[in-house]
């Protein structure tokens, strides 16, 4: 095996991990009790599942055509960036709007913090 076969593996390999972080995102979105831990679900898991897909991708391409891809980089930054900061928004954006959260919640630590605050 050449080292350009064990690249092309390697990213084939994450891009199959990748989308099983995907299917386990989707399964928490679908199981969990409320929005807030659905969002989380959609947020973490999914932004690994999509960075480690877009990581095989650009190997894989780097291994197999010898190219640097730019736009898979600037897609990584993009995804790595926007999506946990969209999913802290829109938790933000249900809690303020007293979206009720799950009964088997035990502690909630943000209302105190915004009773300072009002």
């Amino acid at each position: 095996m050449s080292i350009n076969e064990i690249g092309e593996f390697i990213g084939a390999f994450l891009i199959l991990i990748g989308s099983i972080f995907s299917v386990i995102s989707a399964i928490g979105i679908i199981r969990f009790p409320d929005v807030y831990t659905r969002a989380h679900a959609a947020t973490k898991s999914s932004t690994l599942a999509v960075l480690l897909a877009l990581l095989g991708a650009f190997l894989y391409i780097w291994f197999s055509d010898a190219f640097i891809s730019v736009r898979v980089i600037s897609g990584i930054l993009f995804v790595f960036i926007t999506a946990p900061v969209s999913g802290h928004l829109i938790i933000r954006a249900a809690y303020r709007s007293k979206v009720k959260l799950a009964d088997s919640t035990i502690e909630d630590e943000l209302k105190p913090v915004l009773e300072k605050e009002d």
